[in-house]
């Protein structure tokens, strides 16, 4: 009875539009199922943070075993360095710029743009999130009942135990991890080695900066164990064969000139996809992929069209081919709008940039260099009072940088992090890999600079991004829902 119930379901997904995308012998038995869908995206994870990627202190056995046996990218992307606008890009399949007041921090996304957690459920699938969802923001505004990413469950176990007779699912595990605030200390109390950390050289090398990271580094390994829970969460009810698992993050660490910024530290996250006998293990793939990219996949891997409106390309093909016969993109965009609004008084805006990164340089186009680009630190007179470098997460290495700003080795690191920018930056990737030399009045580089503003000018085009186009989309302007990082001295305390 249990199985002519499991073949009738099939037939109806069938039916309904939710293609086999597969037919093959896994683990001895035949599947003809669409696949389960499974992200895990933590908070503020940069690349290459992962024993995978060659960091010697963090500990991911997971993320490390995964990669023996799936497919790892060197070179994955987010649309926007901030929370709100890199999540609704991951779900919509769009870039940022094109979700109006989404492509804010704290905004809300309006229900006109088709999510694919969404149009998954309209064929069959069971859909739901636990933890961190699409955000931080308000949905109602939006004119949506749910969160984008689905239904809320308290855990990943509690939403499988809501299937449905082998019902096909989309989960979105939300890890909190490693977004600030640490518990200060928790990493060398786990056994983390400060001395062996390779400090960014856009930070200072401190110990307290050390200690920091560490901290940092504890949140990764528990984010790391969690999705180690989920394999055992799957492998108990006998679906680790029919799962397609993705593991990545929503931008980058948060620390100064990291989250929030167009430098790798910002943009460039980790990215793992897992799916033992359809996706061949142990590659390591080099062509640039953007998290905008992932809707489409998903709804490829369902056997379902991808809507027009979508700007990421399914990775399908280079996910299954073993020959790498995929279309290398030759670069990737990311961008920015407002994060907080932390400018001088009245201004409310953010720092309006764009960003073309190629193998061997980053331009980026920055339209308001008059603004600060982590926040204004005249908390004073703030848009909103006490904000201080607002576009900077609270912590030990944003103080300790803002304090010993005036020391020989800390000013030259305290102003790439902290002061105003020029309208255009170029960085040299084959002699500066954390781009911190800005090349774009070099007399030797003006040629590359100028072509490279071209291209990002006619993708900006084509994506029709309304700062380009010249549509009139007030995005310095959209309601602002949440808070700001305040200053230590400031008499409402620090958030």
């Amino acid at each position: 009875m249990k199985d002519l119930k499991r073949l009738l379901l099939l037939l109806t997904l069938i039916l309904s539009g939710v293609g086999c995308a597969v037919s093959e012998e896994i683990e001895g038995r035949v599947t003809t199922e669409p696949p389960n869908i499974l992200l895990a995206i933590a908070d503020d994870w940069s690349w290459p943070h992962a024993g995978l990627y060659g960091d010697s202190v963090v500990r991911t056995p997971t993320f490390d075993r995964l990669a023996s046996e799936g497919v790892v990218f060197e070179h994955a992307y987010v649309s926007s360095p901030s929370c709100t606008p890199s999540r609704a890009a991951l779900l919509t399949g769009q870039w940022h710029w094109r979700l109006e007041e989404s492509a804010n921090l704290w905004s809300t996304l309006d229900a006109r743009y088709p999510v694919y957690p969404d149009l998954l459920e309209a064929v069959g699938y069971l859909v739901g999130y636990t933890r961190k969802g699409w955000g931080p923001g308000r949905i109602e505004p939006g004119g949506r009942t749910r969160n984008p990413a689905g239904n809320r469950f308290e855990s990943f176990s509690e939403f499988l135990d809501h299937r449905q007779n082998g019902q096909p699912f989309c989960f979105w595990f939300g890890s909190t991890d490693p977004h600030r605030p640490y518990e200060e200390g928790s990493g060398g109390s786990s056994g983390i080695d400060a001395d062996r950390i390779q400090v960014p050289p856009f930070l200072p090398d401190a110990d307290s900066v050390r200690a920091d990271i560490a901290d940092y580094y504890f949140e990764v390994e528990r984010f790391d164990r969690e999705v180690g829970e989920l394999l055992e969460e799957l492998e108990r009810r006998g679906e680790l064969g029919n799962t397609v698992l993705v593991i990545t993050s929503d931008n980058g660490m948060p620390f100064p000139r990291a989250k929030a910024n167009l430098y790798d530290a910002g943009v460039r996250v980790p990215l793992i996809a897992w799916w033992p006998g359809h996706f061949p293990g142990e590659r390591r793939i080099d062509d640039f992929v953007s998290l905008t990219d992932l809707a489409p996949t998903f709804l490829e891997l369902a056997g379902q069209d991808v809507p027009s409106e979508m700007t990421g390309r399914s990775l399908v093909d280079l996910l299954t081919n073993s020959a790498e016969e995929w279309p290398t993109r030759e670069f990737i965009l990311a961008g920015k709008e407002r994060h907080v609004p932390c400018q001088d008084a009245p201004e409310s805006g953010g720092t309006p940039m764009r960003a073309i990164r190629t193998r061997d340089f980053l331009y980026i186009y920055n339209f308001a260099p008059d603004r600060w680009p982590a926040g204004t630190p005249d908390y004073e007179n703030a848009f909103i009072p006490g904000s201080w470098y607002g576009d900077v997460d609270n912590g030990p290495t944003k103080e300790y940088m803002v304090d010993h700003r005036d020391e020989e080795t800390v000013r030259p690191l305290y102003r790439l992090a902290f002061e105003k920018r020029p309208a255009r930056e170029l960085y040299d990737l084959t002699v500066d890999p954390w781009q911190m030399e800005n090349l774009a009045e070099d007399p030797d580089y003006q040629d590359t600079r100028d072509e490279l503003h071209l291209i990002l000018m006619e993708e900006l085009r084509n994506s029709e991004d309304p700062r380009v186009i010249g549509e009139e989309v007030p995005f310095d302007s959209y309601p602002y829902f949440g808070g700001t990082p305040l200053a230590p001295t400031y008499e409402g305390g620090r958030q």
